[in-house]
């Protein structure tokens, strides 16, 4: 099995859950050049991030090339609670994609 290129944590208090997210990508723009050869550096982003709780999107967020290398996402949502399990997916724009699931803390 593939090491998972996301790192989750999400902890509740109260009827606020909020959960921390780091995804490891290259998040390309299409813009930079290499500088050995002079060619541009294809575009290599990722789209699309979803995290469910017990089946319900609790937030979908659309990247676009401007998003940093390595992104961070942090985000709170009400209805969690400690136990729970939350799921969370990326989608990139050449076709690759990873989800992690986690216990709410």
């Amino acid at each position: 099995m593939a090491k998972s290129s996301i790192k989750i944590r999400a902890k509740a208090k109260g009827d606020v859950t909020t959960v921390k997210t780091l995804m490891t990508h290259p998040m390309e723009t299409g813009g930079r050049k290499d500088k050995k050869t002079g060619k541009l550096i294809p575009a290599h982003f990722i789209q699309e991030i979803t995290c469910k709780h017990k089946g319900n999107t609790v937030i979908a967020a659309l990247f676009s090339g401007g998003v940093s290398k390595n992104p961070y996402l942090s985000f709170k949502f009400t209805g969690g609670a400690k136990g729970d399990e939350i799921e969370l997916s990326w989608s990139d724009n050449k076709g690759g994609s990873d989800s992690k699931v986690a216990k709410i803390k």
